[in-house]
């Protein structure tokens, strides 16, 4: 089993856009034998025949993810509005789809279900209640399978997210921590925002970027170890502050993923604390 330090590696499975075969080829040419894994097609017309691909593996399932089709990535405001669970129209089907998700991860027996939680205002007050609301219901819909509803970072500061777990005070809620995010979305030090985050840290995600000169456009991603996360000091950080969980690569973008995921699990594999 692939590890860094203390952690096993995993590799997020929609980074390939790809079946499970494919994802399956990479993580025995590299050694990986963690998966987050991505449910939405679980749900779709070939569900049954992914989720047996699925099962026929030897993976640990580090988590699932359950993603929205009417989450719109084109630009920080297109994501800012349509994100998470906040939109009214798409909710009542994203709502069935995220239960689908909880129960496909308890029949995995998997622990963890990850997810872009979207946009935290704390200006508005209906839009306060309507987020608290929804969270609420997806988290208690985890609990009762004793699955823990992690939120990634992305569109908030690290105090914002962390006085909104303080406010939900949810014990079915945690964190999916995602380095690039921050940088991406033009949202502060990945470094520090783990450390004001750690109570709720449970998942990783691999990822690299480059902050946008541009204010108000994304930044840049980029291939684990030439952006601007700071390899050695985030892992120091995840010690530093007693992570226990899995590292999951993750690669949206570039022309080689394949390439790209086997550099980063070499350069995690070689880095010692």
């Amino acid at each position: 089993m692939l590890k860094c330090a203390d952690w096993p590696i995993g590799v997020c499975s929609w980074s390939l856009q790809t079946d499970i075969a494919d994802v399956a080829n990479l993580m025995n040419q590299t050694g990986i034998a963690h998966v987050h894994l991505a449910v939405a097609p679980a749900v779709g017309q070939k569900g049954a025949e992914y989720l047996a691909a699925v099962k026929k593996q030897s993976w640990t399932i580090s988590s699932t993810m359950v993603a929205f089709d009417s989450e719109d990535y084109s630009s920080l405001e297109s994501i800012k509005l349509t994100g998470g669970v906040l939109p009214d129209e798409p909710w009542p089907k994203n709502r069935q789809l995220a239960l689908q998700a909880v129960d496909i991860t308890a029949d995995l027996g998997v622990k963890f279900l990850a997810m872009h939680a979207g946009f935290i205002d704390h200006s508005d007050p209906a839009y306060v209640k309507k987020f608290f609301d929804r969270i609420r219901l997806l988290a208690d819909a985890c609990g009762d399978k004793s699955i823990t509803l992690l939120l990634e970072t992305g569109q908030e500061t690290a105090d914002e997210l962390k006085q909104f777990l303080q406010d939900l005070n949810h014990p079915a809620v945690g964190v999916n921590f995602d380095p690039a995010n921050m940088i991406l979305y033009d949202r502060g030090n990945p470094i520090e925002a783990v450390k004001v985050l750690a109570p709720w840290v449970k998942h990783i995600h691999i990822k690299d970027a480059n902050r946008t000169k541009v204010p108000g456009t994304w930044g840049e991603e980029v291939p684990w170890g030439d952006g601007q996360v700071n390899t050695s000091a985030f892992l120091q950080a995840l010690k530093q502050v007693g992570f226990q969980g899995t590292l999951a690569i993750e690669r949206e973008g570039g022309n080689d993923r394949h390439g790209d995921i086997k550099l980063a699990a070499q350069r995690l594999n070689s880095f010692s604390l």
